[in-house]
């Protein structure tokens, strides 16, 4: 068992922990979510969900989809106080959204695990992920805003 345990990964989950408590506590998260709603409340609430949504995709295509929601998450509740709404939604839309990695080969375990022995390239994620991407943040922003009535 000890084995088959990946410390790298293990590793990376527990400094984004340190990562997100640092920037909850120092105000970056705040900062980082006012450069996020300053453009996106021209869209209203829907548009701020929307940055979130899409802020978190970029980041679970980097690093595993854990450490994304840790990271994102402090930015996520300050957007939502921010822009007035419930941060409960935010925070499901980025639990929702770092699952959500369908655009590299790197983003999540079983991409990477079938990425060799079948033969893909790493463009080939992009190309078949980004329609499947595109289809679920579309689903966990019009969900979430329907759920909490955002319109």
């Amino acid at each position: 068992a000890r084995t088959s345990v990946d410390l790298d990964t293990i590793l990376l989950i527990a400094a984004s922990f340190g990562v997100g408590t640092a920037m909850e506590k120092t105000g970056l998260a705040a900062t980082v979510a006012e450069w996020i709603v300053t453009p996106a409340m021209n869209f209203g609430t829907v548009g701020v969900l929307a940055a979130i949504v899409l802020a978190t995709m970029a980041v679970t295509e980097m690093i595993t989809n854990n450490a994304a929601a840790v990271l994102i998450f402090p930015i996520a509740t300050a957007a939502a106080v921010q822009s007035g709404t419930d941060p409960r939604a935010f925070a499901i839309a980025v639990a929702m959204a770092a699952s959500a990695s369908f655009l590299t080969p790197i983003g999540y375990q079983t991409n990477t695990m079938v990425y060799g022995p079948g033969g893909y390239r790493f463009g080939d994620y992009a190309r078949l992920g980004a329609p499947l991407t595109l289809v679920v943040a579309i689903g966990i922003v019009g969900g979430i805003a329907f759920q909490w009535r955002m319109w």
